[in-house]
């Protein structure tokens, strides 16, 4: 009796394996997606905290905080901003970007 249910049981994952489609996981607009959800939410969040040092009167807090939401936003949103920067910044020390040695 129980070696029945095991069979059924394999057959049941056989079939679903079969049945699992063969493309591969499309990520191509994953990151597109993930900042039309957490962008809005992102600006949401940084305004609320931003209007509460406003009104709490912590002008140096409210500056650090805009300096490193600023920060974090261009990251965020143009991810591929600190690659060009880092290449740059290697360029301009005399170094290759593109040696993949390290030296």
């Amino acid at each position: 009796m129980m070696l029945h249910g095991m069979a059924m049981v394999a057959d049941t994952v056989a079939d679903l394996v079969a049945a699992a489609p063969k493309d591969d996981v499309n990520t191509d607009n994953l990151a597109n997606w993930l900042r039309g959800i957490f962008g809005p939410l992102f600006l949401v969040i940084v305004g609320i905290v931003a209007i509460f040092f406003l009104f709490t009167r912590e002008i140096t807090r409210f500056v650090q905080f805009i300096v490193l939401a600023i920060a974090i936003g261009v990251i965020f949103y143009y991810p591929g901003l600190i690659q060009l920067i880092a290449k740059g910044v290697a360029t301009a020390l005399g170094m290759d970007p593109n040696d993949t040695n390290g030296g």
